[in-house]
C-alpha cells in the first residue's frame, strides 16, 4: 500500500484538557501540498496540554482587559469608517453563524459599512442556502457571491481527493483568495475575520490581532503568494499547474484559485484583523446572536460524524472535509467540536470522550451519491483511495476491518 508521507507523530496523544491528538495538522499552504507533503503538528506542552486549550484559557483567565480590547477596536474603526456610506470593511463568510455575528456587529452595532463576499460551496445544502438568503435579507447586507467554473472545480475536487484525500481544497483556497481580491477590487483597505486561529492550535500570541508576515506565524494563515514560483513547483488539488496547462486548461481559468498580486496588496495598505481578537468569541454566544438578528437557523439533524447542528451546515462536500481528516490523522469532526467546546466550558472533557467514542469516524452516508456523481467516481475507486491514505502508524486491520491504534480516555 503506497501511503503518503505525512510525517504524522510516531508517539500519539491526547490533549490532556481536551480530546484533540497530536496528529491534527496545522494549516498548510495549500499550494505546496502534493502527496508526499508533511505536515505541521498540535503543539503540547510539557504538561500534556495542546497550544489550542492554552490559547482558549487565556480569554477567560483574566489576563486579557477585554474593556481595553474593545477600546482598540473601536479606535481602529473610527481610522477607516466612511463618512458616506461606502464600504470601509470587508467581511468575508458564508451566513453561517460566525460570519453572520461578525458582520451585523461591525455594522449595526460599531457603525461600519462592509461588503460582505462568499466564495460558493460546492453543492449548497438546503439549510446552507436558507441561511445565506437570510444572511442577506434578514440581516440586511450587500454581498458579491462568486461560483467559479464549475467544470474546473468540479475537475479540481476529484484530484485533490484523489491526490491528497483533501476534497475541500479547492473551497478553502477560494476562501483564502477571493477575499483579498475583492477588497483590491473595491479599495476596501480592512478586512475583518471571526476567530483567532490559535484558538484552533494555530502558532500565533494571544497579543496578535492580524495576519502577519512573520515567517514564525502558522504558515497557513500568510498571504500564499506564488509570482515567480515555476509553474511545475504551484500545486492545486495536489496537481502542478503546467500539467492542467499541458492538459488544455488555460491558465486564466485557474486565475480564481491564485492570490491577488502582492503589488496591489501592499498598495492598498490591505489589513486583516480578527473580531476575536477584541471580542470575547464564544460559539454559542455567536449562535444566539446570529438567530436572533439575522434568521440564522441550526439544521433539523444531527450532522453525520458528529452532535452539533449549527456548525459548517452550507456544502454536501463538507461531510466528506472531516471524514477524510478522520481517514488521514485519526480523528474526526465530533473531535473538533467536542475540543472546541471543551475549551468554553460547553461541555466537560469526560462528556467529550464519550461523544468521541459515539460518532468520531461515522460514515456520512447522506450526501455520498451526490460526491459520487459531483466527482466522477464509482464507490469502488472511491473506497480504495481511501484506504490507500490509511497510514499504519495509526491504523491496523483486525478481521477484515480497519481500527484506529489509538483512541481517546
Amino acid at each position: 500500500m503506497n501511503v503518503p508521507a505525512y510525517g504524522l507523530p510516531t508517539d500519539v496523544k491526547f490533549c490532556k484538557e481536551c480530546v484533540m491528538p497530536s496528529t491534527r495538522p496545522s494549516s498548510t499552504n495549500e499550494y505546496q501540498h502534493h502527496t508526499r507533503h508533511k505536515h505541521k503538528y498540535l503543539e503540547f506542552g510539557e504538561d500534556g496540554v495542546c497550544s489550542a486549550c492554552k490559547f482558549c484559557k487565556a480569554k477567560f483567565d483574566g489576563r486579557i482587559d477585554w474593556n481595553k480590547r474593545e477600546q482598540e477596536l473601536k479606535d481602529l474603526l473610527d481610522k477607516y469608517r466612511s463618512k458616506d456610506g461606502k464600504y470601509d470593511i470587508l467581511v468575508p463568510g458564508s451566513g453561517g453563524k460566525d460570519s453572520a455575528y461578525a458582520s451585523h456587529v461591525l455594522k449595526y452595532k460599531y457603525g461600519m459599512h462592509p461588503l460582505t463576499v462568499t466564495w460558493s460551496p460546492h453543492l449548497y445544502t438546503d439549510i446552507g442556502w436558507h441561511n445565506f438568503e437570510n444572511w442577506i435579507h434578514v440581516g440586511g447586507f450587500d454581498n458579491y457571491l462568486f461560483t467559479p467554473n464549475g467544470k474546473i472545480h468540479r475537475m479540481m475536487t476529484r484530484n485533490a481527493f484523489l491526490n491528497l484525500l483533501h476534497p475541500f481544497q479547492p473551497f478553502i483556497i477560494g476562501q483564502k483568495t477571493f477575499a483579498v481580491k475583492m477588497a483590491v477590487k473595491f479599495g476596501i483597505p480592512l478586512i475583518f475575520y471571526g476567530e483567532n486561529p490559535g484558538e484552533f492550535g494555530a502558532n500565533v500570541s494571544i497579543d496578535q490581532n492580524k495576519f502577519t508576515s512573520d515567517p514564525r506565524e502558522n504558515e497557513g494563515y500568510r498571504l500564499q503568494y506564488v509570482t515567480g514560483k515555476n509553474l511545475n513547483e504551484v500545486y492545486l488539488g495536489g496537481t502542478p499547474v503546467q500539467q492542467y496547462l499541458d492538459e488544455g486548461i488555460a491558465l486564466g481559468d485557474l486565475d480564481p484559485y491564485f492570490p491577488a498580486n502582492p503589488e496591489d496588496v501592499e498598495k492598498l495598505k490591505l489589513e486583516f484583523h480578527y473580531l476575536g481578537y477584541y471580542l470575547n468569541w464564544h460559539p454559542h454566544n455567536t449562535y444566539y446572536y446570529a438567530a436572533e438578528h439575522t434568521g440564522f437557523q441550526a439544521a433539523p439533524e444531527r450532522t453525520p460524524g458528529t452532535y452539533s447542528k449549527y456548525n459548517s451546515l452550507d456544502d454536501r462536500i463538507d461531510d466528506f472535509f472531516y471524514y477524510t481528516t478522520f481517514i488521514k490523522f485519526g480523528y474526526g469532526r465530533t473531535t473538533h467540536d467536542a475540543a472546541y467546546e471543551i475549551r468554553h466550558d460547553i461541555i466537560t472533557r469526560d462528556e467529550g470522550v464519550a461523544l468521541v467514542k459515539r460518532f468520531d469516524g461515522e460514515f456520512p452516508k447522506r450526501h455520498f451519491k451526490d460526491f459520487l456523481e459531483y466527482t466522477s467516481l464509482t464507490e469502488e475507486k472511491f473506497w480504495e483511495t481511501v484506504d490507500t491514505f490509511r497510514d499504519p502508524s495509526i491504523w491496523t486491520k483486525e478481521n477484515g476491518e480497519w481500527k484506529l491504534r489509538y483512541q481517546v480516555s
